[in-house]
C-alpha cells in the first residue's frame, strides 16, 4: 500500500502542517515532510509559538541578540517569528509557484487583541503581510464579526486570509459571501484577482468535545462523537452551493479561485475515538485538513483514503436537528461560546509567550533589566 497522505492529496485535499518552529526548520523535519509526504502548507498560532519559543532553547541566541539591541518582549516575538514564517514560505514557494498561488501558504495570527477591532485588524494585517515580505504567506483573522468585516477590506486590498475560529456554518456563510463581496470590489476598481487565496478554518474537534459534554448532561452519550463531523460536512454543502451559480461563475471567469474548507484541530482529544477519525471522515476536493505530527504520522501509518466528506449528508443534517430537539443549543455553542472561548484561549497563549520573551530577555541580557 502507498502512502494514504499522497492518495488523499490524489482525492484534492491539500494537507497542511498545524506547527512551525526553528526545530522544524533547522533539523530538516519540514523540508522531508514536503518531500516524501506531499505537505503543501502550514498554519501557526500564539499557542503554537507558544511551545516553540518557550520552550525551546533554539531561540535564545536570537532573543538575546535582539534583547541587547533594545527590543522589546513584543518586538522580540515578531521578530523570532517572522524568521520561522519567512523560512518556512521558503521551502513552500516551489509549490505556491507550481499551483499559481493557490497552494503552498504558511499562516501567520493577527494579535489577539485585535479579535474585536476591524480596522486595527485590516491595517495590522497589511502591515504585517509587508513586513513578512512573502508571497504565499496567509494572515489568519478570526471569525468575529469584526473579523468578518475585515476579511471583506482584506480581500478587496489584495491580501490572502485564512479565516479561522470558525465553528458555526451560519458564520461560514457569511465569510463566504464576504469573500466573494471583496473580490466583486477588487474586480471592479479593475485590480487583478487571480492570485488571491483563502481558507475558512473550522476547529473540528473542539466541536465534539463541547457538544458531547452537553450530550451527557442530557443523558444521551449514544450520539457523542458524531456532530463535529456531521457540521463540517454540512458546511461542505454550503461551500458547494456559494462557489456555484452565476455570481460566482462571473469571478471564476475572471480568474478568481475558490475559498477552500480547512478542517482545523483534527487530532482526536478523547482516546475513545479513533486517531484518524477527523481526517477519515473529512476528506473531499478543494479541502485542506491542517494536521499536527502526531495526526500526520497517523495518518500515514493507517489513513484510509476515500472521498468521504460528501457522503451521507442529509444523515449529518437529521443528526444535527436531532441534537437541537434534545436541547443541545448548536448555534449558542458553535456562532458564540467556542468562538469566545478560542480568542480567550488564545489570547492567555500569547500573553504567556510575551511574559516567557520578556524573562528570557532579562536573563540573557541582564543589563536590558
Amino acid at each position: 500500500m502507498g502512502n494514504p497522505l499522497l492518495a488523499i492529496r490524489a482525492l484534492g485535499q491539500s494537507i497542511w502542517l498545524d506547527n512551525i518552529s526553528r526545530e522544524l526548520l533547522d533539523t530538516g523535519t519540514l523540508a522531508r515532510l514536503i518531500a516524501e509526504d506531499g505537505i503543501c502548507g502550514v498554519t501557526s498560532n500564539p499557542t503554537i509559538f507558544e511551545k516553540a519559543i518557550g520552550h525551546s532553547e533554539l531561540y535564545d541566541r536570537s532573543l538575546g541578540a535582539a534583547a541587547r539591541d533594545g527590543l522589546d518582549a513584543r518586538e522580540i516575538f515578531f521578530k523570532l517569528a517572522y524568521a520561522d514564517i519567512r523560512d518556512g514560505a521558503d521551502l513552500l514557494r516551489p509549490r505556491f509557484e507550481e499551483t499559481d498561488g493557490q497552494d503552498g501558504h504558511i499562516s501567520f495570527e493577527l494579535p489577539p487583541e485585535l479579535a474585536l477591532d476591524a480596522s486595527g485588524s485590516a491595517e495590522a494585517a497589511k502591515r504585517i503581510f509587508d513586513e513578512i515580505d512573502r508571497p504565499n504567506v496567509l494572515i489568519k483573522v478570526p471569525a468575529t464579526s469584526e473579523g468578518v468585516e475585515a476579511f471583506r477590506e482584506l480581500t478587496a486590498a489584495g491580501i490572502s486570509v485564512n479565516v479561522t475560529l470558525l465553528f458555526a456554518v451560519s458564520r461560514y456563510e457569511a465569510i463566504a459571501n464576504a469573500y466573494l463581496d471583496g473580490l466583486e470590489r477588487r474586480a471592479a476598481a479593475g485590480e487583478p484577482i487571480d492570485r488571491l487565496a483563502s481558507v475558512a478554518s473550522f476547529f473540528v474537534s473542539r466541536v465534539d468535545g463541547k457538544v458531547d459534554a452537553r450530550l451527557e448532561q442530557l443523558g444521551h452519550e449514544e450520539l457523542q462523537g458524531i456532530a463535529a463531523v456531521a457540521n463540517a460536512k454540512l458546511a461542505y454543502r454550503s461551500f458547494q452551493r456559494i462557489f456555484s451559480g452565476p455570481r460566482w461563475e462571473a469571478l471564476a471567469a475572471k480568474g478568481a479561485n475558490v475559498q477552500r474548507p480547512l478542517w482545523a484541530s483534527t487530532s482526536t482529544k478523547n482516546p475513545d475515538y479513533p486517531d484518524t477519525l477527523y481526517v477519515d471522515t473529512l476528506i473531499g476536493p478543494d479541502t485542506v485538513n491542517t494536521m499536527p505530527e502526531v495526526t500526520i504520522d497517523a495518518t500515514r501509518d493507517h489513513g484510509h483514503p476515500t472521498r468521504s466528506i460528501d457522503v451521507n449528508v442529509e444523515e449529518a443534517a437529521a443528526h444535527l436537528a436531532e441534537l437541537e430537539r434534545l436541547g443541545v443549543d448548536l448555534e449558542w455553542i458553535l456562532a458564540r461560546q467556542l468562538v469566545d472561548e478560542g480568542v480567550e484561549s488564545f489570547t492567555k497563549s500569547f500573553d504567556s509567550l510575551i511574559g516567557t520573551i520578556d524573562e528570557k530577555a532579562r536573563a540573557l541580557a541582564p543589563a536590558r533589566a
